[in-house]
């Protein structure tokens, strides 16, 4: 069974030491000791076991071997499912994974997919406190849960350097199709994270209020604690979707901006150029009555007039700004 990937057994919060899958029924049947069994992407033959073994709901297993859920928590009579999206960050992309966890009286299942950290040192966390850990498997989801969370923060500030990153090309007065589609991925892998953590909240206060026997009096601020932290987390993250929303209006408006001031040039050079144009194009009719074609400094007047026409229309708009 290569997908187990640690199985132990604990009492009064201390470690009793490794148990073999086919004990796990004999710790179970200890009063005050529970088991904590670690997989990590198993079989559904490996999950039926593990089902016979704990008395898992049909529902919560079939979720749990399909790993494309939403975080969730989910309430099988007096054990509780619960569901977290984890992330982990591969070069610039963010990749996501997800947990799912089995919480009884006397047992924690963690099932693991995708992208996800070892739960290694959460199980070294917990045995190094005795304390935390007598509270039976409450403490263990607790450490769970706040792992998978602490492990966002880093994520959301790698996405908050890679939008500043971004910022010098975005907020310029030309069009850059490339640095606004990295902007568009910041964004969209600011709204997964988002989708990812933002349930934690909930999961939390479900947990807090209707949970007591699993969620004792001794580890509710525990809880509220990750509540508070993934709350912080989607606060951050909606301050960044927003900038990012914001940039690319700004970005829009700057470039529309800058084809107005061209425009403006385009009509003001229109403008002073029209004044010769109308001018000489009366001279190209064939009219043969025209007196100024018979004064001796007809041409020089009306070349003298246009100039200064043009001289004055130019001045007028380059003080308008036109030019």
């Amino acid at each position: 069974m290569g997908a187990i990937v640690n199985c132990a057994a604990y009492r009064s919060g201390k470690k009793l030491g490794p148990v073999e899958f086919d004990a796990i029924a004999g710790v179970l049947a200890d009063p005050g000791s529970f088991v904590w069994l670690g997989l990590h992407e198993p079989d559904l033959a490996l999950l039926r076991k593990v089902q016979q073994a704990f008395g898992l709901h049909d529902l919560a297993v079939e979720d749990a071997l399909d790993a494309h859920q939403r975080p969730k928590l989910e309430t099988y009579g007096d054990s509780v499912f619960v569901v977290l999206n984890t992330a982990q960050l591969v070069g610039e992309e963010v990749v996501m994974g997800e947990t799912h966890l089995f919480v009884g009286p006397n047992y924690v299942v963690s099932v693991r997919h995708g992208a996800s950290s070892t739960y290694a040192p959460v199980r070294e966390r917990c045995e190094s406190d005795p304390q935390g850990l007598a509270n039976g498997p409450g403490y263990v989801l607790y450490a769970l849960m706040d792992f998978v969370v602490d492990h966002y923060l880093p994520i959301v500030n790698r996405l908050e350097d890679n939008f500043e990153a971004l910022e010098q090309d975005i907020f310029r007065d030309e069009f850059d199709r490339a640095a606004i589609e990295r902007l568009y991925q910041v964004k969209h892998q600011v709204l997964r994270l988002r989708n990812a953590v933002y349930p934690v909240e909930d999961i939390c206060s479900q947990l807090i209020r209707l949970h007591e026997e699993l969620v004792p009096k001794e580890l509710r601020a525990y809880f509220r604690d990750i509540e508070d932290h993934a709350s912080r987390i989607v606060r951050t993250l909606d301050v960044v979707r927003e900038m990012l929303t914001t940039a690319v209006q700004v970005n829009l408006a700057l470039v529309t901006v800058g084809q107005n001031e061209v425009v403006k040039r385009l009509a003001g050079w229109g403008a002073i150029l029209a004044v010769p144009t109308v001018i000489f194009s009366l001279y190209g009719m064939n009219f043969s009555f025209m007196p100024e074609l018979k004064l001796h400094y007809a041409y020089p007047v009306v070349i003298g007039i246009t100039a200064t026409a043009c001289t004055w229309l130019w001045r007028k708009l380059h003080r308008a700004g036109w030019i």
